[in-house]
């Protein structure tokens, strides 16, 4: 928080009297717990939510200046979907129901090259992607000024 405060600090005091600033809803600070729109119960799974709010209170404090926080959810995937995106949709709720009617639980449904195809979630999960900190586009955004962090 304090070089993503600094940032917008500078930003500010350079004359760009605005930033965005851009949490994923599952962000949680190290040693910290995930914050919650909705807690769950047995009925409702919990869901994320609410980190947003919590940072833009933070960088309102620390900068001493108006935040406004907006939750996208879908407006950010914004557009009509297009047939191929309707279709792969029918594809994996079909596949996801064969694997529940065989009691095939564990497992998830994954879209490999044109196949819809079984994937056990630890398979899923064994190599998470990580961001390339050497990659070209963090190259440019750095090269840009943009802050991500660290």
């Amino acid at each position: 928080m304090d070089s993503v405060s600094e940032k917008i600090s500078a930003r500010a005091e350079a004359g760009r009297h605005f930033s965005i600033v851009a949490v994923a809803e599952g962000a949680f600070p190290a040693g910290g717990d995930q914050t919650y729109a909705i807690s769950g119960d047995e009925i409702f799974t919990p869901r994320l939510g609410g980190v947003g709010e919590i940072i833009g209170a933070m960088i309102a404090q620390s900068c001493m200046m108006e935040t406004r926080v907006t939750v996208l959810g879908h407006l950010q995937r914004g557009g009509s979907p297009t047939a191929f995106d309707r279709w792969l949709a029918t594809r994996y709720g079909s596949a996801a129901v064969h694997l529940a009617a065989r009691n095939d639980f564990g497992n998830m449904v994954s879209l490999q090259g044109q196949e819809v195809l079984q994937v056990t979630l630890e398979e899923a999960v064994a190599h998470p992607k990580r961001v390339d900190l050497e990659a070209d586009a963090i190259r440019t955004a750095r090269s840009l000024d943009i802050c991500l962090g660290d």
